[in-house]
């Protein structure tokens, strides 16, 4: 014999997912932390513990990256600058407009991992970050999954699967996106933003590896 609440359970179980669009959006919450917030008492913008680890998470890619993105364009904390940078990008089989791809690299880090820090138009800057970290990982596929020499993709691989995961969760409660549809509705702006990281890989490859 099964209790009304176990009945509830199996009938929501796919709304309750995150991804099911509400027909009434009065009556119906979307998100699963806004359900989990709402069925406590608490706000239902917040849920302490799915809002901070998306938080930690933001930190943790946005941080790493926007510091490697210093030192590339800013030669910051013993980084390499944007001509040795360049250089680099020419010894890994670039050969066309370095110097520019440098600076996209670099702005897109910094740019990229300022936003997600602040949980600031999130899906554009976890798929920013997902075009560079997949980049990275197609570069260095051939060297290998462990870094040994510091040549294998294990280390860009872990970033691009933050970068992804965060396209498709969204924020969190703790950032600027709170009330932003892509907050509310994250399933959608991560399908845009996967497909628009794979046209930059792609493009990146093509006019700058001749």
């Amino acid at each position: 014999m099964t209790s009304s609440k176990d009945d509830y359970g199996r009938r929501n179980y796919f709304e309750d997912s995150g991804y099911f669009e509400a027909a009434d959006d009065d009556t119906k919450l979307s998100e699963p932390e806004d359900r989990l917030g709402a069925e406590d008492g608490r706000s239902p913008q917040w849920h302490s513990g799915l809002s901070f680890g998306l938080l930690i998470l933001r930190l943790v890619l946005g941080g790493t990256l926007g510091v490697h993105g210093l030192q590339k364009v800013f030669g910051l904390f013993d980084g390499p600058g944007i001509g040795d940078f360049s250089q680099i990008l020419g010894d890994q089989g670039y050969t066309s407009q370095t110097t520019l791809l440098s600076w996209l690299g670099g702005v897109t880090e910094i740019a990229g991992g300022a936003l997600l820090v602040l949980g600031l138009f999130t899906p554009a800057a976890a798929a920013a970050l997902l075009a560079v970290t997949a980049n990275a990982v197609y570069l260095k596929h051939r060297a290998g999954f462990f870094l040994g020499d510091g040549n294998g993709f294990e280390y860009h691989l872990v970033l691009a699967g933050l970068a992804l995961a965060l396209l498709f969760t969204g924020p969190g409660g703790i950032s600027v996106d709170t009330n932003t549809p892509w907050r509310r509705r994250p399933l959608p702006f991560g399908i845009v933003g996967l497909v628009l990281a794979a046209g930059a890989v792609v493009a990146v490859t093509l006019l700058f590896r001749r």
